[in-house]
């Protein structure tokens, strides 16, 4: 049994019991919905479905981050049962809690300077996060020690591809990502932009695809591009969706069509109520390993 702890938050857009499976701890982002705040807590409190329904009829989001006390007595409950600290963080390019994790870390090393305590910046998103999660609770299984597990972990974690698609501009021009003139001629022509996570954590829009089928197609087309192997592609593919399960089910049947040699069925998960306060209803994402992210 490792005598150190993984851990990382709501953010990877997982389930609770992958979580707890997988045997992850996990802190939880916070959001408001018209003013009242709900922990981002994997659909537990409010449904995907009743808060991407609360979006289209006109509520209000805005989402806060894990500040460093939180951060502190949270890492300290870990330190105080005598084992160490593995946690892999939110991309600092999204987010500003990595930099709340590092400072409260700074406070815990003076305190327990007998632990180690290692803390990553996945430079990932959404279940781009829970992938990357994934694979090093199974390289800890395998018995690896924490010190092998943060050389990996700092090598590859450039190697997790993000791609996503919106069908749906009207939260990206409410959020200021794309302006009102070119969400209108978007809906009007059916743009649907392609972007991906950079090199930097930090999410690029990369291409304008003009109709639905284009945009799956693309996206897929990415995929093999990127993958390790290419088509011969044989580790995990996870698809995340904000209330659009058709056209991730669309990409899914898509990949598998192509994929065979995947590691396992492609799973779909719901983009979690962080993310999803920005993207809102309409994003489909796909998550692999692949070559070295680049500009």
């Amino acid at each position: 049994m490792a005598d150190y702890v993984i851990s990382s938050c709501s953010t990877a857009d997982l389930t609770v019991e992958q979580f707890k499976e997988k045997n992850i701890n996990y802190l939880c982002f916070n959001y408001y919905l018209d003013g009242k705040e709900y922990p981002d807590d994997m659909g537990q409190t409010m449904s995907f479905k009743d808060f991407y329904d609360a979006m289209k009829n006109g509520a209000e989001t805005k989402t806060s981050q894990i500040n460093v006390e939180t951060y502190y007595n949270y890492f300290k409950s870990v330190l105080e049962q005598g084992k160490d600290v593995f946690h892999i963080s939110f991309s600092s390019g999204l987010s500003g809690s990595y930099n709340s994790a590092r400072l409260a870390i700074e406070d815990l090393k003076a305190e327990f300077p007998e632990r180690k305590i290692y803390l990553v910046d996945s430079l990932a998103a959404s279940s781009g996060l829970g992938l990357f999660i994934d694979k090093i609770a199974e390289l800890r299984d395998s018995g690896m020690s924490i010190d092998e597990l943060y050389t990996w972990a700092e090598k590859n974690k450039k190697r997790v591809h993000h791609w996503f698609f919106a069908t749906d501009l009207t939260f990206f021009v409410k959020g200021g990502r794309v302006s009102k003139v070119a969400g209108w001629f978007g809906t009007v022509l059916k743009i649907c932009p392609l972007l991906n996570v950079d090199l930097n954590g930090k999410l690029i829009a990369r291409e304008k695809v003009r109709g639905k089928s284009n945009v799956i197609k693309r996206i897929v087309d990415k995929m093999q591009e990127n993958a390790d192997g290419g088509l011969d592609y044989n580790d995990r593919c996870y698809i995340c969706n904000s209330d659009c399960m058709e056209d991730a089910e669309a990409v899914k049947s898509l990949i598998e069509e192509r994929f065979h040699n995947l590691k396992g069925k492609v799973r779909i998960y719901s983009i979690g109520t962080t993310i999803g306060s920005h993207t809102g209803p309409g994003t489909v994402a796909i998550f692999f390993f692949g070559k070295e992210r680049k500009d």
